[in-house]
């Protein structure tokens, strides 16, 4: 008896196999599994950003490598990114890059009650002053010049310590005593 151990297992019947993130029919029930359960799709639609990122990447790795001529075929390209595609599928269901998992712990809490839209504009108008789209009066400047504080400068290695302040300047030991610049 020959055994293929290359076969593909069947998925079992009651498994809920997501499809490509490019099926619109699959779209259609991510859509009503939102409404049914949004944690559950919000994880599923983070999975298909996930295996989508990771064609992505495939795509760009097979491209930066080199092809020889004697193998190369639209055939063998469709066959590639079709291949690519299950692949990162398969890889995002099993959270193996972790990105779905970041996604779906940043997403915002879609359970809490958003507010409605009679709400949010009640809030607009409760705003105590529009901003105007005029610009402001010109303010007359003085003529008399008002001297700025100065700030001190920093010093490399820090305040000076007390006591090397009472010494007296240090002379540069290249120049004569008794020159006077």
């Amino acid at each position: 008896m020959d055994i293929n151990n290359n076969a593909p297992l069947p998925a079992p019947a009651n498994a809920d196999v997501s499809g490509s993130y490019l099926d619109f029919g699959g779209l259609g029930k991510l859509k009503g599994k939102a409404h049914a359960d949004a944690k559950a799709a919000t994880r599923e639609t983070a999975q298909q950003f996930e295996a989508m990122f990771l064609q992505m990447m495939m795509k760009s790795m097979r491209d930066a490598t080199p092809k020889s001529d004697l193998v190369e075929s639209a055939g063998k390209d469709t066959f590639e990114a079709m291949f690519d595609k299950e692949v990162s599928m398969a890889m995002a269901k099993r959270s193996s890059l972790g990105l779905a998992d970041m996604l779906v712990k940043h997403m915002p809490d879609t359970s809490a009650p958003q507010p409605s839209t009679a709400a949010l504009l009640e809030a607009r108008n409760l705003k105590p002053k529009p901003m105007s789209l005029l610009p402001e009066p010109a303010k007359p400047m003085s003529l008399t010049p008002v001297a700025q504080p100065l700030a001190p400068l920093p010093r490399v290695g820090g305040p000076i310590p007390l006591t090397q302040r009472d010494l007296p300047l240090q002379t540069d030991p290249t120049q004569p005593e008794g020159d006077a610049p």
